[in-house]
């Protein structure tokens, strides 16, 4: 096989990660296979998860910390009466307990709890760093870990259904929360244990009926050749569609594009992100306007204005040269 010349390609892909690989493995996958020069993803699922993972490519990668603190849904199913190590199924098993009778009023005092802004403990065996070191690989080296409680929010937490001792649910939050935190607090509260068996994302806000490709479509469409390949790439400002748009006549554009404040009509805009557009239809920024009608750059773009870009796919953009 040739070596891979990659290119500079602005865009997102809305993967459905497959179960098994790593967030950043799939985001690898992908990267190569458009042959992206620069890319990343917006918040991690496990290997054991699967789901929406936006992946951003090129001036996309601006907006990944702008999704990482986004509403996020997921359906995970949690087994009640063992815990494990790592809060999921890819731990060992710490107890067994027995599964107490249980009815809907039973499971649901259990659930409420966990709605709303509450106090979460994440699991030892996560990502989060300690002394810029990942705090699983402190566990894997059967160091003591402890971390400390933090808060999130938890919009929607609902039963979906049962099986056996395995409830469905679905789950409605905010960044950082821990899906198998939930699972573990939500056994201990019914006092038999739990730990997450599955877990799938629905959807990461703006995304929220998302079209998703999986690894195989991409791998399959890249075969085939770029036109197809780049059909399943969204432009970058899908990212910032829940936003309230801003266009700018060519002298604001061109102010934006240096950086400067430029004052916006408070009729076209409320207070507040927004995203900002130029003249020929580019997008410039994501922006932000104050109370006094004064737009500032928060996250500036520098994507080739739309006569200057070639674009297979509506919206795709892959710098010339």
């Amino acid at each position: 096989m040739g070596r891979i010349v990659f290119r500079n390609l602005h865009g997102l892909v809305l993967l459905d990660k497959p179960l098994g690989l790593s967030s950043n493995q799939a985001l690898q996958a992908v990267r190569r296979l458009f042959r992206a020069a620069k890319g990343g993803h917006t918040g991690a699922l496990d290997p054991l998860a699967t789901g929406l993972l936006p992946l951003c490519f090129g001036e996309a990668t601006k907006l990944a910390g702008h999704l990482l603190g986004s509403r996020k849904a997921y359906a995970a199913t949690c087994q009640l009466g063992v815990t494990t190590t790592t809060g999921d199924r890819e731990g060992e098993v710490v107890t067994r307990r027995a599964v107490p009778a249980l009815d809907a009023a039973r499971i649901e005092a259990a659930l409420a709890p966990l709605r709303g802004r509450i106090r979460q403990v994440p699991p030892a065996y996560s990502a989060i760093k300690q002394g810029g070191e990942p705090l699983y690989l402190k566990a894997r080296r059967g160091e003591a870990v402890e971390v400390p409680a933090r808060e999130v929010e938890v919009h929607r937490l609902e039963l979906t259904g049962r099986v056996g001792d395995e409830l469905q649910l679905e789950v409605e939050c905010g960044s950082g929360t821990y899906i198998r935190s939930l699972a573990v607090d939500l056994g201990e509260a019914m006092g038999c244990g739990a730990h997450l068996v599955s877990l799938r994302r629905l959807w990461v806000e703006p995304f929220r009926d998302p079209a998703m490709v999986t690894l195989a479509q991409v791998e399959a469409a890249a075969a085939e050749g770029d036109e197809a390949l780049l059909a399943l790439m969204r432009p970058v400002a899908e990212g910032l569609a829940h936003l309230p748009a801003v266009h700018l006549d060519p002298t604001q554009s061109q102010a934006v594009a240096q950086g400067r404040r430029v004052a916006v009509e408070s009729a076209q805009t409320p207070v507040g992100p927004c995203a900002v557009f130029a003249a020929d239809g580019a997008l410039l920024a994501l922006g932000e306007r104050n109370a006094q009608g004064q737009l500032r750059v928060v996250r500036g773009f520098n994507l080739p204005p739309p006569d200057q870009a070639r674009e297979p796919a509506a919206g795709i953009q892959v710098t010339p040269g």
